[in-house]
């Protein structure tokens, strides 16, 4: 499914800080490496998957919404 958020380009950056296991935030990070990714990048995609499979939009020209 293609999706019209994909095409912008993320040009500014907001912190978002979690508390995690330190245990898993280990296994999370070798995963990473193993995947030639950083932990950064495989959250952002992460949250794109889920804004995606519910269809909510972050364009910041349009209302955020889920669509109906």
């Amino acid at each position: 499914m293609s999706h019209k958020n994909e095409i912008f380009k993320e040009d500014r950056t907001a912190r978002l800080t979690i508390l995690i296991d330190p245990k898993k935030k280990k296994s999370f990070e070798d995963l990473c490496e193993r995947l030639d990714t950083t932990p950064s990048q495989a959250i952002r995609q992460m949250i794109r998957d889920l804004l995606i499979k519910y269809e909510i939009s972050w364009d910041t020209t349009e209302a955020n919404h889920l669509k109906r």
